[in-house]
């Protein structure tokens, strides 16, 4: 499957049959330029308008915001309820943690996480083959937050989202603090990155994407 960073915290996966997935849509207000890309399927974490632009995506694509668990042209999609923030979304609202299992590979995409997760969280996640998560601080975990959701889950690859670059004037952190809790990471020319269970390693990875 492909992982494209599209900006903020919005992916595209796509598996190798062309089902195409659009992660957290956000407006022109962002920073980043609006992607034009069709997709079949559509999950919003919560509805704030960096991270909820539907209409921004094209196609007919089916959307998911809430929690449960579906089956979408092949694509299974585990939705687990969660917090913007660390006093149960009372600052900022709910959130939802999207698990989805594409092409035999687990790919979690925790949307604006505020908070560190509870047992019962993990154990619906699982372990992740790859894990897309906040690291900018202000609105959702940190860089000391972040790393430590990495020790929690263990993921075999790591991609940071939702942090400053000169396209975004948010007041949020960069990927730096977070590569520094971790270890280091390999930051990509591309936007884009492949990725197949016989790639991915024991030792985790922590991936930076570029954008458009």
């Amino acid at each position: 499957m492909k992982i494209r960073w599209l900006g903020h915290a919005s992916f595209l996966l796509e598996s190798q049959s062309g089902t195409r997935i659009v992660t957290d849509p956000f407006d022109g207000s962002v920073g980043y330029r609006i992607p034009k890309i069709e997709a079949d399927i559509v999950t919003v974490s919560h509805d704030h308008y960096d991270h909820n632009y539907v209409e921004g995506v094209q196609g007919d694509p089916e959307v998911v915001k809430t929690a449960g668990e579906f089956n979408i042209s092949g694509v299974g999609i585990k939705s687990i309820p969660a917090f913007h923030d660390e006093v149960k979304g009372a600052k900022r609202g709910p959130n939802l943690i999207f698990v989805f299992e594409i092409d035999g590979l687990r790919i979690c995409h925790v949307g604006d996480l505020g908070h560190l997760l509870s047992k019962a969280q993990e154990e619906q996640i699982g372990r992740p083959d790859v894990l897309l998560i906040p690291v900018g601080g202000t609105f959702t975990l940190d860089a000391e937050g972040a790393a430590e959701m990495v020790n929690q889950l263990s993921p075999r690859m790591v991609i940071p989202m939702h942090f400053k670059t000169p396209a975004v004037s948010m007041p949020i952190d960069s990927v730096d603090n977070f590569l520094e809790k971790v270890g280091g990471g390999e930051r990509m020319e591309s936007t884009t990155i492949e990725v197949t269970p016989e790639t991915l390693g024991e030792k985790m990875r922590v991936v930076v994407l570029n954008y458009e």
